[in-house]
């Protein structure tokens, strides 16, 4: 549609893309001799800053964002494309012409990102998976350039945090490695004198988030479990090593980390005690979330060690997580509440600690389901954000609870009710600052493993367990990439019994797990009736 603004005037338009995207947008226009036109680019429109409500409404609102101003020759076939791409939903035109008209002719955007391709499926007899799983690949998508990033309107930074997510995404929908290898690259190259790795790289201007540097050491174990270069993983030891040394200089003779410094990130979390994202510390300096995250990194660098690195790291590692395992439950495990709490004054108690309290194995199998109970019923925890609940949803699952999975999505569904086309950072839809963040992505990864319980069960993924988990699901299908080729699986409750068709590469074997019993798979087709 040609739109000619007219003379001495001044003409604003707002467009609705429709959805978030990231492009290189072009105006063509014409005339407009000494007038000058504007874009202006925003993932929403503000009702008053930060809050945004609905993102497709846009009637008594209004918009913030980054402006392009360009003007005019007054000639015949003038275009404009920034040198960088923009993001947007929202594009705001402003025009302003003098005594010559401005006609603007066309305006467009080419998309640009990470070439990924989506090469996961999934049908299934409740709509509202597919609707979370096209949000969570475009919201994967868009953080996904020459490396990931946090979010393509603000920071557009390859932080650890984000990136183990993003990357196991990749993996579980598209099989493309290469964004995963490059990020581990990255951080390892990163690494600082002292040990660690910075929190984001490449990056300008340094920052430090310690317990970053612990989540890398499991991106590596993700890569190990579900990729197909073990050497590639085995190149990085000498620098997991490293960053293990940084913590055990921390570690007091309890080992108990005191008083570590730099910013030791947990979760966006507006609770007591919590700052900018670190969680609570005793007044001795001591912290049980990151006591645990310490004890999780030893016990996935032993696994690596034992396997390709060096026993003698492993038993170290395996050593250190032992005497870790006795001091946190001594110091703060709560025994009247049956939970373990943030600190040793144990006043305080979150998601965030009991979720790797599980995760690490420090509860037995009773305590453990009582413990997750407790994560979904006690409002008084400190909660988990959109990006901790990857981990509280991994712990809900070992307690025994993954039929409910779909049932902890309310998050996901907020920000669907509120208009959003990708995941917001913070659970706060109505307030999130950036309304694209990839760490958001985890049901991507665990509608394949957990619902449909595809999961790797070797390193390269050389053997695999199915264990679904269908809660009220009566007919589901999917299929997922594997190194080997592609794996496939079908349910359907019919005439009162589960037919489970499943399909692996050639050569590679796995098990099947249903109601506590296990099967075998073997390659190719697998039919089971249950």
């Amino acid at each position: 549609t040609v739109w000619n603004s007219g003379s001495n005037t001044t003409a604003t338009i707002l467009l609705d893309q429709g959805f978030l995207t990231n492009t290189y947008p072009t105006v063509l226009f014409s005339g407009g001799k000494g007038g000058s036109l504007s874009l202006t680019y925003a993932e929403a429109l503000y009702t008053k800053f930060p809050v945004k409500n609905n993102r497709n409404e846009v009637d008594g609102k209004y918009l913030i964002g980054r402006k392009d101003s360009v003007l005019s020759a007054g000639v015949s076939g003038q275009s404009y494309t920034p040198f960088s791409w923009r993001t947007y939903r929202y594009l705001q035109v402003c025009i302003t012409t003098k005594d010559d008209a401005l006609t603007i002719e066309d305006i467009y955007g080419t998309f640009t990102g990470y070439p990924f391709k989506m090469n996961a499926t999934l049908q299934a007899d409740n709509p509202e998976l597919q609707k979370i799983m096209e949000i969570g690949w475009r919201t994967a998508r868009l953080n996904a350039f020459e490396t990931y990033m946090d979010c393509p309107y603000y920071e557009q930074l390859q932080y650890i945090g984000d990136s183990r997510i993003q990357a196991m995404v990749s993996l579980y929908n598209s099989g493309d490695d290469r964004l995963v290898r490059n990020a581990l690259n990255n951080m390892n190259n990163s690494r600082q004198p002292e040990g660690i790795t910075l929190s984001r790289h490449p990056s300008k201007t340094p920052q430090y988030i310690p317990t970053f540097s612990l989540w890398y050491l499991g991106m590596l174990h993700d890569y190990w479990m579900y990729g197909k270069d073990e050497t590639f993983v085995k190149d990085k030891l000498p620098g997991e090593r490293q960053v293990l040394s940084f913590f055990r200089k921390y570690q007091q003779e309890d080992g108990s980390l005191k008083n570590t410094p730099y910013w030791m990130f947990t979760d966006w979390v507006g609770a007591k005690d919590w700052h900018i994202g670190a969680g609570p510390r005793g007044k001795d300096g001591t912290s049980a979330m990151l006591d645990l995250q310490l004890l999780w990194a030893y016990q996935v660098a032993a696994d690596i060690e034992s396997k390709i690195g060096m026993k003698e790291y492993a038993a170290l590692y395996l050593s250190y997580a032992d005497q870790l395992k006795t001091t946190i439950r001594n110091k703060y495990w709560n025994s009247n509440r049956e939970i373990f709490a943030d600190r040793a004054e144990k006043d305080l108690y979150s998601q965030h600690t009991n979720t790797l309290a599980i995760l690490t194995g420090m509860l037995e199998k009773d305590e453990m389901q009582s413990v997750a109970n407790t994560l979904l019923t006690d409002n008084t925890l400190a909660p988990a954000s959109i990006y901790f609940k990857y981990y509280l949803h991994q712990a809900l699952v070992k307690a025994g609870l993954g039929n409910n999975y779909t049932k902890w999505l309310d998050v996901w569904r907020e920000n669907i009710k509120l208009g959003m086309t990708t995941w917001g950072e913070t659970s706060k839809v109505d307030t999130t600052r950036s309304d694209c963040h990839a760490w958001g992505a985890s049901p991507n990864i665990e509608f394949f493993r957990t619902v449909l319980g595809i999961d790797s069960d070797a390193p390269g993924f050389a053997k695999v367990k199915i264990e679904p988990h269908l809660g009220e699901l009566k007919k589901i299908s999917g299929t997922m990439p594997h190194p080997a080729g592609t794996i496939a699986v079908n349910y359907a409750f019919v005439a009162n019994k589960w037919k489970m068709l499943i399909s692996l590469p050639q050569n590679v074997t796995g098990t099947f797990v249903w109601n506590g019993r296990s099967h075998p798979l073997t390659g190719g087709k697998n039919v089971l009736e249950l």
